[in-house]
């Protein structure tokens, strides 16, 4: 079991060093969004 949260918590770090800040992390989170939203306006349209 301690290997399973030694596991979680190294790709939890490794996961908020890629953003380095909470505005990046912030920016991550909004390009994705974007990215979702892009998708589901391009099947709406296919509808």
């Amino acid at each position: 079991m301690k290997i399973i949260w030694a596991l979680i918590l190294a790709a939890t770090i490794g996961t908020l060093s890629a953003c380095n800040t909470v505005k990046g992390a912030g920016q991550d989170i909004q390009s994705a969004g974007e990215a979702i939203d892009n998708t589901a306006t391009k099947v709406q349209k296919k509808m």
